[in-house]
């Protein structure tokens, strides 16, 4: 059984005490390929360096997080630019808006999000998108789109059916993690009507700990417990769902 996190943060700072433990506790679990979304121009040596320790594991994803738009984007999407000429990513992501946090950079969100697509779809990559608070943002974006050979996976998908539809018809697969093991998450109440085809797996770590372990710093090794959950929303064994998200991953990724 080989499962798939296509999205966790393994270079991050919650993991400098135990990070190689931790990815063997993935593996332990059947996690065998991870995908790291970046966040910003701070975390690129760190991201580079854990590719150079697990080369054959870890695919790295190139990108400006939405929350780390401010004054200086125009500067980190340069960086980017020039990460993307120099080295070998999978994706670009994560990108996107979040308006939870902070509103003021809206426009800047919306230029980078629109920039960084356009990129994807040069380079022919898919996105991994970040959204919070901004569903009718991030789909009037992507909208613009529609007609391209866009592709990729909303992670971290917190949205309603019709979100989770129009995400599909946009040619996006659904990013599913600890959200849907929570009492109040929601989407699994609908989930089984979104073909597994259109679905992956994740773990946002270190964030959103699925249950039981919600609160606590997540991991990677916990993207088991996800495809438990999702094997008892869509009534399959759990083989089914692993070898179902790691082939829709093969497809996304090309890799």
């Amino acid at each position: 059984m080989i499962l798939t996190d296509t999205h966790t943060h393994l270079y991050s700072e919650a993991f400098d005490e135990d990070r190689d433990e931790m990815i063997s506790r993935a593996k332990a679990a059947g996690v065998q390929r991870f995908f790291v979304p970046a966040i910003d121009s701070e975390y690129t040596d760190r991201m580079l360096q854990l590719k150079a320790n697990y080369p054959s594991e870890v695919f790295l994803m190139c990108g400006l997080h939405p929350t780390h738009v401010k004054e200086n984007y125009k500067d980190e999407l340069k960086h980017i630019s020039q990460m993307l000429e120099q080295h070998e990513y999978v994706a670009i992501g994560e990108i996107g808006v979040d308006l939870y946090w902070d509103k003021s950079f809206k426009k800047e969100q919306l230029e980078a999000f629109h920039t960084q697509i356009k990129w994807s779809l040069d380079r022919d990559l898919p996105i991994a998108i970040h959204c919070r608070d901004a569903f009718d943002e991030v789909f009037e974006v992507l909208e613009d789109y529609r007609n391209t050979s866009l592709k990729g996976i909303f992670h971290c998908f917190t949205g309603t059916i019709d979100h989770a539809k129009q995400a599909v018809d946009l040619n996006l697969h659904l990013g599913i993690g600890g959200v849907a093991t929570f009492k109040n998450g929601k989407i699994d109440q609908f989930l089984n009507k979104i073909d597994l085809h259109h679905i992956v797996l994740e773990t946002d770590a270190p964030y959103l700990a699925p249950v039981p372990y919600r609160g606590k710093r997540n991991e990677s090794a916990y993207t088991k417990l996800v495809a438990d959950k999702l094997s008892l929303i869509y009534d399959v064994s759990v083989e089914e769902i692993a070898r179902i998200t790691t082939d829709n991953s093969k497809r996304i990724f090309g890799i």
